[in-house]
């Protein structure tokens, strides 16, 4: 008896040993099944017992107990066709109570339908058809009551729980999907929001949903949630532009409001809402509106295509492998030097897109005799080039790594497009290759130089048809090595936070963004053009660490510290998509432009890069360096050793002067 108690109680009761209900587990479907047999067996007896008091006129063909054991044998027969045992009572809806209806209404037109037959049969009827109506319609209201009563007894219970501790929120839409995400959290289990109203911006608004109270959202926003008890707000409503979206959430954090973010409830799949509603993150506020580009070209391109992407392991890379397996190529070849990424990459492939022709291929684009013989083995059509190095202090330390990769292995690349007959070569540079501060961003202006001037020396001299196109965009929201996942983990740590400049700014894109405009420009470019993207207003790296801070529940520098460390070698304070004697076009998509950078000629632009790259196989860092400066005259190094090289062609250009 004492281990029965001592189940029973550990089964009712918290942690603490208070009585918890929702601890309960759910009862076993034939355990449902008795109770409603229970059920209609008491109905039975009750419609009994009224009809002797209204009327003493019974037939006789069978006694009490027969039509009694009748009437539950036919409920239960249709409890079974129906399946009404087999919901979860606390959480029964309206399909549950048409179950009921519908079994009930059977069973009594059963019980109508055995009656007749009886009297054509035999000549008497069995039961009187307002008995058999009293029985429907006191077994449904039982079998409903229960249900009813255990789902608002639950509900009623979870509300008295002394050590639950809720967030009031408001849920900021009032459509099909606010009301989803509303009626989900009310009997989420453990539940963390009690909704208390919903906010909405339309001209006709509900006065009441779900028994909660709908406010017109018209005056500022924390004083709405205010009146509604609100602690948070909950953003559901998908239809808000990134600017509206954006001075929501600015007034919510100047006034300390949670903000969370609930996705479209068609998206949730098998998974708890639990793990659907999320705290703001930045990358909701920096994702600009997307952009719309056409397909038809892009189809034209890459369908029944053979396509190489190189550093196809990488952020950009991948995103690129994504997006060009859903036009059905003829052959994708997938290559980078990173093992382990492309391992995962080739797994996700293969998961996500099992009808693909691919193959992996692990590679330095450095080694010029192994991409010799991918394109003697493969028929070429398209290249997607982002294979590069791009940390820039890392760069900055090791300067001959960056010609290696960025420099050497583009050319390798791009000097086998031309001999194999490639149609497009597509090269995903940056904005730190405009008027370069450091070693990277010299090595993919170096790189964008080649191939430019490699496209127009075809067109002089009549060898090769490949058409070089170039893509130029900012930091990348979420890539490798970006500052957002950095602060993520820094705060996640507690802080500090650190920037190397509070009047730091730059421009960011997410990585979708970033590899629409790569196949765009491939798909559009005629070949020698340089792509940059409308990538908006620039942001300033130290509003960008408070707002963070805010969203993840935080005060800046009292919760945690935000630290300034100075700029990194090579770092410059903004970047840009364009220098100054660059002029450009517009295309038939308003965000995306052609910079016309001036075209250097071809055999000036190779005896350089073959220098460069003489002078990196020899490791001497300054000669590397100083070599690029001759290449790329705008390129002036900035917080970095290399500054002395600059000084130095300062005092040559005086003392010729």
């Amino acid at each position: 008896m004492g281990s029965i108690r001592k189940a029973l109680s550990n089964i009712i009761s918290g942690p603490d040993n208070s009585l918890d209900i929702r601890n309960l587990r759910y009862l076993p479907r034939w355990a449902i099944l008795m109770i409603d047999i229970g059920l209609v067996t008491i109905s039975t007896i009750l419609t009994i017992f009224i009809l002797l008091d209204l009327s003493p006129f019974q037939y006789t063909l069978l006694n009490f107990y027969e039509k009694a054991l009748l009437v539950i044998t036919m409920n239960v027969g249709f409890f079974f066709v129906f399946k009404t045992y087999a919901g979860i009572i606390r959480y029964s809806s309206n399909v549950d109570a048409l179950k009921l209806l519908l079994s009930t209404c059977s069973a009594f037109v059963g019980l109508v339908a055995i009656n007749y037959a009886s009297y054509f049969l035999i000549g008497q009827k069995i039961f009187l058809i307002g008995g058999l109506l009293i029985n429907l319609w006191i077994s449904f209201s039982l079998l409903f009551l229960f249900r009813l009563s255990v789902k608002q007894f639950y509900e009623y219970f979870k509300i008295l729980q002394k050590n639950e501790s809720l967030i009031n929120a408001v849920i900021l839409g009032v459509d099909e999907n606010a009301i989803s995400i509303a009626g989900a959290l009310e009997i989420e289990h453990p539940r963390r929001f009690r909704i208390v109203g919903f906010l909405t911006q339309d001209s006709h608004k509900r006065l009441r949903v779900l028994d909660k109270p709908v406010l017109k959202h018209t005056k500022k926003i924390h004083e709405e949630l205010n009146s509604l008890g609100a602690e948070a707000i909950i953003f559901s409503e998908h239809t808000l532009s990134s600017e509206e979206k954006f001075k929501l959430v600015e007034e919510c954090l100047e006034h300390d409001i949670a903000i969370y973010n609930a996705p479209l409830v068609s998206t949730w799949g098998g998974e708890p809402i639990a793990n659907k509603v999320k705290t703001l993150q930045i990358e909701d506020l920096l994702d600009r509106e997307p952009i719309n580009l056409e397909t038809q070209n892009k189809i034209e391109q890459l369908t029944d295509r053979t396509i190489l992407v190189t550093g196809a392991a990488g952020s950009i890379g991948s995103e690129i492998v994504r997006q060009v397996a859903k036009y059905d190529p003829k052959r994708l070849i997938i290559l980078d030097q990173a093992e382990t990424p492309l391992h995962n990459l080739q797994l996700e492939v293969e998961s996500k897109f099992p009808d693909l022709n691919f193959k992996v291929i692990v590679c330095d684009v450095g080694n010029q005799k192994r991409l010799e013989l991918m394109f003697q083995n493969q028929d070429i059509d398209v290249v997607y080039h982002a294979a590069a190095y791009k940390h820039v202090p890392l760069m900055e330390s090791n300067p001959h790594e960056a010609v290696f990769v960025n420099i050497h292995g583009t050319k390798n690349l791009a000097d086998l497009a031309v001999k194999y007959n490639v149609g497009h070569f597509v090269m995903v540079s940056t904005d730190k290759a405009v008027n370069p501060s450091n070693v990277m961003g010299a090595s993919k202006r170096a790189a964008e130089m080649y191939v430019q001037s490699l496209f127009h020396n075809q067109l002089q001299t009549g060898i090769g048809s490949t058409r070089f196109i170039t893509t130029r965009f900012g930091n990348v929201l979420g890539s490798n090595g970006s500052v957002v996942p950095l602060f993520k983990k820094q705060i996640e740590k507690g802080g500090p936070v650190t920037i190397t400049h509070p009047d730091i700014i730059r421009y960011f894109m997410t990585i979708p963004e970033a590899c629409q405009l790569v196949l765009e420009a491939g798909a559009m470019g005629k070949g020698g053009e340089i792509f940059v993207f409308d990538m908006g207003e620039p942001v300033k790296i130290m509003d960008l660490a408070i707002k963070m801070i805010k969203l993840a529940g935080y005060q800046p520098n009292k919760h945690i510290k935000i630290r300034i460390t100075g700029l990194r070698p090579g770092e410059k304070l903004y970047e840009e998509l364009l220098n100054d004697e660059c002029k450009t076009l517009p295309t038939h998509h308003k965000k995306i432009m052609i910079g016309q950078e001036v075209v250097r000629n071809y055999e000036g632009i190779n005896e350089n890069i073959l220098k460069i790259i003489k002078s990196a196989t020899k490791l001497k860092n300054d000669k590397v360096v100083a070599k690029l400066k001759e290449l790329i005259p705008e390129f002036k190094s900035n917080n970095s050793s290399y500054e002395k090289l600059d000084n130095l062609k300062e005092i040559k250009k005086s003392e010729i002067n």
